[in-house]
């Protein structure tokens, strides 16, 4: 398929803004970028797609979701906003293990199914590339179930889908080293031969996986080739953080309690800091130092964690929205961070921009100032999106 599409008011990159610009798009890739003056010879005979003199920006890209599980944990939130601490409710047998008696209970089925409504709305807000977690069965078969789910997702969902294998909480029942060495030589070989995970996550905190644990998950990863990732320093400081950074993790994600040690450690690594900032406001937890991070030269991101308990999120914009209002980045940065950045905390560095080369995933806003998505709180003003050149949601009435 080859492409032009004009009518752009105002585009960003995420890190350079052009006005009354225009791409090229050919074979699902962004082939030229530039001013609709400029438009070379080569591309002037490609059939057009008018864009109405709108904004555009990247495809977002969410880094951090646990999409597939069942029923919802109301109750708890209500327990939260009455005081209560979530290490509390979890050490009680709830939390996490609520959401893991549901997920077990519910048919293959019954997951797909309710786990494909919650991306739909993601696309709708203009996320074109999506990490999906298990995490919610424990159970060795169970978290394999949850793995093949997200096998379907891919193959169905219009956005770009990254499945891991997550090593969530020790189940009840189970030794920590029996649990441990399970994961280790059952679960990770089996991911990693069938091809139903990219990557390796571990919740590295209290009430989860110690450090020393944590390692051993991450190292039996990497010898099965997998990437890896962390749950780091969320609600206690473990050394998580530059355990990732040592160990070359794509990511270390929520950061609440970091510092700047930790910030040193990954500025000097490739290892992406993801902020969840749902997360972090809705535990009632320290708000990361987003600014402080980018100044020290950590390539933050941001995720919206979705999930059923500690962050029921399902808006991107309003976890950016967050972040440049208490973590202190601009909107120019917060974009950066849900789009360049969140694409290489999946490893991947041709998502999230728009240049030669590149996906060309984009989201068309419905107003001439691209940035206006931002902007509005509760209300962000998508007109449509498009995925490798396509058109995938929104209006495909453009003028």
């Amino acid at each position: 398929m080859k492409q032009v599409f004009t009518g752009i008011r105002e585009l960003y990159t995420p890190r350079s803004r052009l006005e009354h610009a225009a791409f090229a798009v050919q074979e699902g890739r962004f082939v030229w970028v530039g001013a609709q003056d400029s438009l070379p010879e080569a591309y002037r005979a490609w059939p057009r797609t008018d864009l109405g003199g709108r904004g555009v920006l990247p495809g977002l890209v969410d880094a951090h979701t646990h999409l597939v599980y069942a029923g919802n944990r109301l109750d708890e939130y209500m327990q939260r906003a009455r005081g209560e601490r979530y290490e509390a409710i979890l050490a009680a047998g709830g939390g996490i293990y609520a959401t893991v008696r549901a997920t077990l209970a519910a048919s293959e089925e019954a997951l797909y199914e309710e786990a494909r409504a919650r991306a739909q709305i993601f696309l709708a807000q203009g996320v074109t590339a999506i990490e999906i977690k298990s995490g919610y069965g424990l159970l060795p078969e169970a978290e394999l179930k949850l793995l093949r789910v997200i096998r379907r997702l891919k193959k169905d969902l219009a956005q770009h889908v990254f499945p891991t294998l997550l090593a969530h909480v020790i189940p009840k029942g189970w030794a920590r080293s029996q649990y441990v060495q399970m994961f280790c030589q059952e679960l990770i070989p089996e991911a990693a031969q069938t091809g139903l995970a990219e990557a390796v996550d571990v919740f590295c905190d209290e009430g989860a996986f110690t450090l020393d644990e944590t390692r051993q998950i991450l190292e039996a990863a990497l010898s099965h080739n997998l990437r890896i990732k962390l749950h780091a320093e969320q609600i206690a400081h473990t050394g998580a953080t530059k355990l990732a950074a040592e160990l070359g993790a794509l990511s270390a994600d929520h950061l609440e309690q970091t510092t700047p040690d930790d910030w040193q450690a990954l500025a000097k690594s490739s290892t992406v800091g993801t902020l969840l900032p749902g997360a972090a406001v809705i535990l009632r937890k320290p708000f990361p130092k987003a600014r402080a991070m980018w100044e020290a030269g950590v390539k933050v991101a941001i995720a919206t964690d979705h999930n059923p308990g500690s962050s029921p999120l399902f808006s991107p914009w309003l976890g950016m929205q967050l972040t440049v209002s208490l973590g202190h980045l601009s909107l120019e940065e917060a974009l950066v961070a849900h789009t360049e950045h969140a694409a290489l905390a999946l490893g991947r560095s041709d998502l999230g921009i728009v240049e030669p080369g590149a996906w060309a995933d984009f989201v068309v806003v419905d107003s001439v100032q691209a940035l206006e998505a931002l902007y509005r709180w509760c209300h962000s003003p998508i007109h449509s999106v498009y995925i490798a050149g396509r058109w995938v949601w929104g209006s495909q009435s453009v003028l």
